[in-house]
C-alpha cells in the first residue's frame, strides 16, 4: 500500500468520545478533522460523516448524509476502530457454537477461576461468547518420560501438542460441509500452548470476524513514538483522550504484550503494550467521604461532559473549562441540536457551583476551611494528574527504568492541558507535542507499516543441538510471512522481517519474547542471531539477576514481517499566536498555526489549535521546532507550602502517593525475587505503616493479608520497639505475632529520620515461601496438629542487624524444624534466602520513597495526611454502619444482629454485632465460638481482622483506602483459647485457607448481605520426591439481592488462578480427565446460587495426594428462603475399580491409574423460589451487565489482576 495520486486518502481513529480524521488531499495538502464518535441526533456513523464532510468541502459537491459516499474519489481508507472491542463489551458478535474435548464444556466459563473485581460480591463477569457447546469424544495425551500409565490414545511431544491439529481439521471440514461459512480452528488462529487463552482467542475470532469482515485489513503499527525519540532518550507516550488515557513506552523498539484481556476475554495475540487507565477528559468527578475522586466512571461521548449540552455530568473536561484552560471560542463548534454551538460554560459552572456547595457543607461540619469553585476544579485536575502518574511509574520502574530519564510525548485532545504538570510530578525535563497531537493516532495510521505475524509452538532447549531445527523452522515461517505480504501488493524491497523466540529459564514461568536485533549470529548461536545474549541481558534488566546454570527453553517461534507503506510525513507546516487571563495568573494565548518556527514561549501560556489545547505551566518554556512541533523544557515544580491542616485535594493526592509507594515496593520485590511463588504467582503484599504500626496503604489487596500485617508490625513495636535501631530489619511469621500461616514470611523495616528518636514510619513485605520445612513438602500439611509440624517459626527475628544480612543465623532457623519428629528443615534454602533478600530490597525502596516524600513536604505534613487518609476510611465505614442501622431499626426495631455457622467437625463460629447508630460504630463479639481444635483449622487473630476488613470493604460498596481507619469504628471481642484465637503452638495452616472463609460467611449472614459462597478453597497438593504441585479450586458463589451466584469461581478470601490444563499436563505426572461445572449444586431460590465444579485428575506415576477442604458435611447457607448449596465431595477412584470417600482432610498414597475426583460446593440461593416459574423463570433472572465503567487494559493492569488473583 503506497501513496495514491489524484485521490483522497483517509486515516481515521474512532475513539470512545471523538473520531479523528486525517486526510491527504489529491494536491498533496493535509487536512485534519475531529467530531463526536456518537451523535445520533445528527449522523449514524462518525467515520462516514468525517469522510463526507472532507469530500463535500474540498470538491464543492453535495454528498447527502442519507446517501452512500462516492468511493471513486477515494484512494484508500485506514481506520483504527473500536468496533471489535465494542462488540465484545456489548456481546453483539455473531452467534457462535464451541466444539471442545469431552469433559471440558465449561472450561472457558471457568477460565482462570479468579473474579475480576476482588470486592464485587455479585462477581459480574461477561458472558461467554458462544451459546452452544458440543463435546467431542477425542483426546490427545502429552508424552512423558517415565510415565507408568498405559494409554491407547496418541501420545505426542509438546511441540506437536498444539500443532497436531488432525481432530480440529476433521471437525472443521465437517462444519464447512454442513454450511457454516465461518469456522475458526485454534491450531490455526493462535498455535500457542495453553488451552484457556487459546480457546478465548479462537472464540473471539469466530464471534467477531463476520462483524468486521468489511473493515478487515492487515494490522498496522503506528510509528509516532519512534519519530519522537530525541536526544537518545526513551519516550513515554501519553495519549489523553475523551474517555481514557493511554500510556506506552518506546526506547528504540516497540514493546509488545502477547496476551491481554479485553472485555473479560483473554486473547493470545501480539499487541503493543499500551496501558489504558480510566482518567480521560470524560472521567467523572465525585466527592466521597471527604475525598476528591476522578473516575473510573466515564461520561463517554453521549451524553458526554456537562459542557457538551447533552445533560451530562461533571468531568475533567469541565474542570479545565472552569479554569479557563479550554476556550470555547477556539473549540470545535460541534455541540447542540444543530452541531453548531460551542462548549457550554454556563452548564459547567452551574454543576460546579452545586458540587462546591456540597463540598463546603462537608468542610463546615468538619471545621475545615471552605473552598472556592476554582479551587474545587483545580483540585480535581491535580487528583486526575496524580492518577495518571501511577501507571507511568509502574510501566517504567517495573522494568528497571528511571521515569525521570524519559521524554513525555503528549498527544490526544486533552493531553496538552496536563502534560507539563505530569512531567513535573515525574521529574521529566522535556515534553514533546506533535503538530497533529490532537489527531495523532489517525496520523500514525496514515504513516504506519502493514504487519504480518506468524507463529508456532516449540519445546526445544536453546543449545547447539537444536540450532539446525530452529533455523529450519524460522526459514519456513519467514517464507510464509513474506509470501503473505507479497500477496498484499508489497515488493520484496518493501518487506523486512524480524525473528522472535519466546524464551524462559527451565522450571520458571517468566517467558520473554526476545528479538536478536543488535545481537548478530555467531558460531555459538542460531543463524537468526545470538538469542542467548539478548535474553540474558533483558532478563537482567527486568528482574535484576540471571540464572547462568539453568537451561533456556524455547516456547514459541515468531516471525514478524513489515510492508513499508512508502508514505512520507510532511514537515513544513505553517504555525502561529493570541491572549487570556484565567482565574489565577495572566496567561498569554497563542494560535499554533500563526506561530513562527524557533519561537520561544515562556509559561504561563496557552497554545491553541482547532484540535487541541496546550497549557504551558509557569517555570516551563515552549519552543516551536522547524517541523512545527512544540517542545517544552520543563522546570521544577516548587511545592506550595502545605500545612498540617486538612486540605481535601491534597488528601486525594497523598492517597495516590502512599499507594504508589506500596506498589513500587511490590515491583522491586517481583523483579528481584527468584521463586515461582513470588516472581511468577505474585503471592505477596507490600505495605506502609505509621509510627504506631497502623496500616496506611497496602498493595495489591490479597484478602488474607489485608489486616494481618498491621498486627505483625504492632506486635514488633510492643515487644522490641525500644531496641529497634536504624539498619535493623525484622523477620516474623508466628501466628501470635500477627502471622497468617508460617509460609507467609513478613519482613519489616523501620524508617528513621534525622533528629527523631524513633521510627517515623514502617514498611513491610509479606511473601509466601514455597517451603520452610515441616512434615510435608510445601509446608501446608493437611494433618498437622502443632505449629512445629508446619515449618520454621520466627517471632521477632533480626534478619538484618546494623545493615548486615544475617545469613548464617537465618539459615540455622530455617533448618531448625528438622529437630522435630518426622519433620524436615526447609527444602529450598537457596530460594528462601534469595527471596528474603528481595523483600529487604523492596523495603529499602519503600523507605527511600518515604524519605523523598518527607523531603518534599516535611515530616509533620506527611504524618498528618497519613492520619487523614485513615480517617477517610473510617468515615466511609461509619457512614455504612449508620445507613445499615437506620434500615435495621426501621425494619426490626433492633440494632443488634447475630449469626452462627459451623466447621465440618461441628465447631461453631458465633457472632453478635451491636451497632451504635449515632456514632456509626459497632462491637463484633465472637463469644460462644468453639474452642481450639485438634488439627490445623485454628485461625490466628490476624485472620479474623483480615476477614473483617474484607467484609467491611464489600459492604461499603465503593473504593476506599484499605487501612487502619477501616477498623477504628469497630471493637472486636475474640475469646482466648477459641478456634479464632488459639494457643501459641496450635497448628494454623487450615485456619488461613479454610476458617477465614467461615468467618466471612458468618459476618455476611449477620448483616444479611448475601448467601454463603462455597466456603472453602479446596486445597489439593500432590507430589513425590522429584516434584510437587499445589492448587486451590473454584466453587459456587452465593446469590444476593438482585443477582444469581456466579458458577465456577473463587470467592472471598482467595482469588487464586488455576493452572492451565496444558501446562498442568506438561509439567506434572497427571492427566486432567474432566473439568466442568457441577450442575444443580447451587442452592435454588428467586436468585440461584452458583454451581461448584467437577475436577478429575488421573495420575500417571506414584504420588502422595493431600487434600485440605471444608463444607464436606455442612452446606453453604441460603438466605430469605433460598436453599442451601450442595456440600462438596472428595472421591478416589482406584485403578482396580474401588471408589473411596476421602473425607475433608487427608493424605493418601496413589498408584498409576488412580483418579482423584473433586466435587466442590455450590453457593446458597437467595429468596424463595417461585415454584410455578422454577424452570423458565430462573432463566429470566439476568445478571448485571459486566461493566458500566471504563475497563483498564495493558501490562500494568494485567499485573495487578494477576496479583489480586493469588
Amino acid at each position: 500500500m503506497t501513496e495514491t495520486e489524484g485521490k483522497f486518502d483517509f486515516a481515521i481513529d474512532r475513539g470512545g468520545t471523538f473520531t479523528d480524521v486525517f486526510a491527504r488531499l489529491p494536491d498533496g495538502r493535509e487536512r485534519v478533522l475531529k467530531l463526536l464518535s456518537h451523535d445520533p441526533q445528527n449522523y449514524k456513523d462518525a467515520p462516514t460523516e468525517g469522510i463526507r464532510r472532507v469530500l463535500e468541502e474540498e470538491t464543492g459537491q453535495a454528498f447527502p448524509r442519507e446517501q452512500p459516499v462516492e468511493t471513486s474519489l477515494i484512494g484508500w481508507i485506514r481506520m483504527g476502530t473500536t468496533v471489535a472491542t465494542n462488540a465484545l463489551l456489548e456481546r453483539q458478535g455473531e452467534r457462535t457454537a464451541l466444539l471442545v474435548t469431552k469433559g471440558f464444556k465449561d472450561l472457558l466459563h471457568i477460565g482462570t477461576q479468579a473474579r475480576p473485581k476482588l470486592f464485587d460480591l455479585e462477581v459480574a463477569v461477561p458472558d461467554v461468547l458462544y451459546e452452544e457447546v458440543i463435546e467431542v469424544d477425542e483426546r490427545v495425551v502429552l508424552r512423558q518420560d517415565g510415565c507408568q500409565l498405559p494409554r491407547k490414545e496418541p501420545k505426542l511431544s509438546l511441540s506437536l501438542y498444539v500443532r497436531w491439529s488432525a481432530h480440529e481439521k476433521a471437525v472443521g471440514s465437517l462444519a464447512r460441509r454442513l454450511g457454516f461459512t465461518q469456522v475458526s480452528l485454534s491450531s490455526e488462529v493462535m498455535p500457542m500452548v495453553r488451552a484457556v487463552p487459546r480457546g478465548y482467542t479462537v472464540c473471539a475470532d469466530a464471534y467477531l470476524t463476520p462483524k468486521i469482515h468489511c473493515l478487515s485489513q492487515p494490522p498496522v503499527l503506528p510509528p509516532p513514538l519512534s519519530q519522537l525519540q530525541t536526544e537518545n532518550k526513551p519516550v513515554i507516550g501519553f495519549d489523553m483522550g475523551g474517555t481514557s488515557t493511554d500510556v506506552s513506552r518506546y526506547a528504540g523498539h516497540y514493546e509488545h504484550v502477547f496476551e491481554a484481556t479485553t472485555a473479560g476475554v483473554t486473547l493470545q495475540a501480539p499487541q503493543l503494550d499500551i496501558n489504558t487507565v480510566a482518567a480521560g477528559g470524560g472521567s467523572r468527578l465525585f466527592f466521597r467521604s471527604g475525598m476528591f475522586v476522578v473516575g473510573p466512571e466515564s461520561a463517554g461521548a453521549h451524553p458526554g461532559p456537562a459542557c457538551y449540552r447533552k445533560g451530562g455530568p461533571l468531568t475533567v473536561t469541565d474542570a479545565n473549562l472552569a479554569l479557563g484552560r479550554l476556550l470555547p471560542s477556539y473549540f470545535p463548534r460541534i455541540f447542540g441540536p444543530g452541531e453548531d454551538e460551542p462548549l457550554s460554560s454556563e452548564e459547567t459552572m452551574e454543576h460546579f457551583q452545586q458540587l462546591t456547595r456540597e463540598i463546603n457543607h462537608f468542610l463546615y461540619t468538619n471545621q475545615s476551611q471552605k473552598m472556592s469553585m476554582e479551587e474545587v476544579a483545580m483540585g480535581f485536575i491535580r487528583v486526575a494528574n496524580e492518577a495518571m502518574c501511577r501507571p507511568i511509574r509502574a510501566l517504567t520502574q517495573a522494568k528497571g527504568h528511571d521515569t525521570s530519564q524519559h521524554v513525555l510525548a503528549c498527544f490526544g485532545g486533552a493531553g496538552g492541558q496536563h502534560a507539563c504538570a505530569i512531567a513535573q510530578a515525574l521529574g521529566m525535563k522535556t515534553v514533546f507535542i506533535h503538530k497533529y497531537s490532537g489527531v495523532l493516532s489517525a496520523y500514525g495510521l496514515a504513516l504506519a507499516d502493514v504487519v504480518e505475524e506468524v507463529q508456532e509452538p516449540c519445546s526445544l532447549q536453546y543449545n547447539p543441538r537444536s540450532f539446525s531445527e530452529l533455523d529450519h523452522r524460522v526459514e519456513q515461517l519467514t517464507q510464509r510471512c513474506t509470501e503473505t505480504l507479497r500477496d498484499r501488493g508489497f515488493s520484496s524491497s518493501q518487506i523486512t522481517t524480524e525473528v522472535f523466540l519466546h524464551l524462559r529459564y527451565e522450571k520458571t514461568d517468566c517467558a520473554l519474547m526476545v528479538t536478536a536485533t543488535g545481537y548478530p549470529g555467531n558460531s555459538r548461536s542460531c543463524k537468526s542471531g545470538d538469542f542467548r545474549s539478548a535474553f540474558t541481558k533483558r532478563y537482567l534488566q527486568e528482574f535484576g539477576f540471571t540464572i547462568p546454570d539453568r537451561p533456556i527453553m524455547v516456547d514459541d517461534i515468531r516471525v514478524r514481517g513489515s510492508g513499508k507503506s512508502g508514505i512520507k510525513s510532511v514537515t513544513n507546516t505553517k504555525m502561529g499566536s493570541g491572549i487570556l487571563k484565567d482565574g489565577y495568573l495572566d496567561t498569554s494565548v497563542y494560535l499554533w498555526e500563526e506561530l513562527p518556527c524557533d519561537h520561544n514561549i515562556p509559561g504561563p501560556a496557552i497554545i491553541i489549535d482547532k484540535n487541541s489545547t496546550i497549557l504551558v505551566e509557569p517555570s516551563c518554556v515552549a519552543h516551536l521546532t522547524e517541523g512545527g512541533d512544540v517542545c517544552i523544557a520543563v522546570g521544577s515544580d516548587p511545592h506550595c507550602l502545605l500545612g498540617t491542616e486538612l486540605n481535601t485535594v491534597q488528601l486525594s493526592i497523598f492517597s495516590h502517593r502512599f499507594m504508589s509507594i506500596a506498589e513500587q515496593m511490590g515491583r522491586v520485590l517481583q523483579r528481584t525475587s527468584i521463586s515461582t511463588n513470588i516472581k511468577e504467582r505474585l503471592d505477596f503484599s507490600c505495605a506502609l505503616f505509621g509510627p504506631d504500626g497502623g496500616l496506611v496503604s497496602n498493595a495489591p489487596h490479597i484478602p488474607v493479608h489485608l489486616g494481618a500485617m498491621q498486627e505483625t508490625v504492632q506486635y514488633q513495636i510492643k515487644s522490641i520497639g525500644s531496641i529497634i535501631k536504624e539498619g535493623d530489619v525484622i523477620l516474623s511469621n508466628h501466628p501470635c505475632a500477627g502471622g497468617s500461616h508460617l509460609p507467609d514470611l513478613t519482613v519489616i523495616t523501620p524508617v528513621f529520620r534525622s533528629g527523631v528518636s524513633g521510627p517515623v514510619f514502617f514498611v513491610a513485605s509479606r511473601g509466601h515461601h514455597a517451603d520452610i520445612g515441616g512434615i510435608t513438602p510445601g509446608s501446608m500439611p493437611p494433618h498437622s496438629t502443632s505449629l512445629q509440624q508446619e515449618g520454621a517459626v520466627f517471632t521477632s527475628f533480626k534478619l538484618v542487624t546494623a545493615g548486615v544480612f544475617q545469613e548464617e543465623a537465618v539459615t540455622e532457623a530455617l533448618m531448625a524444624p528438622a529437630q522435630y519428629p518426622d519433620c524436615s528443615g526447609t527444602r529450598n534454602l537457596h530460594d528462601n534466602l534469595s527471596d528474603l533478600r528481595a523483600q529487604v530490597a523492596a523495603n529499602q525502596r519503600g523507605s527511600t520513597l518515604v524519605g523523598e516524600l518527607i523531603d518534599s513536604y516535611g515530616l509533620a505534613v506527611v504524618q498528618a495526611y497519613m492520619g487523614y487518609i485513615q480517617t477517610n476510611a473510617e468515615l466511609a465505614v461509619r457512614d455504612m454502619l449508620k445507613e445499615f442501622a437506620r434500615c435495621r431499626q426501621k425494619q426490626t426495631g433492633s440494632l443488634e444482629v447475630e449469626a452462627e455457622d459451623f466447621m465440618d467437625d461441628g465447631t461453631p463460629i458465633r457472632l453478635r454485632v451491636q451497632i451504635n447508630e449515632n456514632e456509626g460504630s459497632a462491637v463484633f463479639d465472637f463469644t460462644g465460638t468453639g474452642t481450639e481444635v485438634w488439627g490445623n483449622c485454628n485461625a490466628p487473630r490476624a485472620i479474623t481482622f483480615s476477614a473483617l476488613i474484607y467484609c467491611l470493604r464489600c459492604m461499603v460498596g465503593q473504593d476506599i483506602p484499605l487501612n487502619q481507619g477501616c477498623l477504628t469504628p469497630i471493637k472486636v471481642i475474640i475469646p482466648s483459647g477459641s478456634i479464632l484465637q488459639p494457643s501459641q503452638n496450635a497448628a494454623v495452616v487450615g485456619g488461613n485457607v479454610l476458617t477465614s472463609q467461615r468467618v466471612v460467611d458468618v459476618i455476611f449472614r449477620a448483616f444479611e448481605v448475601c448467601s454463603a459462597s462455597q466456603g472453602c478453597m479446596n486445597n489439593v497438593t500432590f507430589g513425590s520426591e522429584g516434584s510437587g504441585y499445589y492448587e486451590t479450586v473454584a466453587g459456587g458463589a452465593g446469590a444476593g439481592p438482585g443477582w444469581t451466584g456466579r458458577s465456577g469461581v473463587h470467592s472471598h478470601m482467595t482469588n487464586t488462578r488455576i493452572t492451565d490444563p496444558e501446562i498442568l499436563e506438561k509439567r506434572y505426572p497427571v492427566v486432567l480427565e474432566h473439568f466442568s461445572l457441577r450442575p444443580g449444586s447451587g442452592g435454588a431460590g428467586e436468585y440461584r446460587g452458583g454451581d461448584g465444579v467437577i475436577r478429575k485428575l488421573l495420575f500417571r506415576n506414584k504420588v502422595v495426594l493431600s487434600v485440605l477442604t471444608e463444607r464436606r458435611s455442612t452446606r453453604p447457607y441460603g438466605l430469605h428462603g433460598g436453599d442451601c448449596g450442595a456440600s462438596g465431595l472428595n472421591q478416589l477412584h482406584r485403578a482396580d475399580g474401588r471408589v473411596l470417600n476421602l473425607g475433608a482432610k487427608t493424605s493418601v498414597s496413589l498408584e498409576p491409574g488412580d483418579m482423584f475426583c473433586l466435587y466442590t460446593p455450590g453457593g446458597g440461593g437467595y429468596g424463595e423460589e417461585d415454584k410455578q416459574t422454577a424452570g423458565a423463570g430462573r432463566l429470566l433472572k439476568k445478571r448485571r451487565r459486566f461493566n458500566d465503567n471504563f475497563s483498564e487494559r495493558g501490562s500494568v493492569f494485567e499485573y495487578r489482576m494477576a496479583q489480586e488473583g493469588v
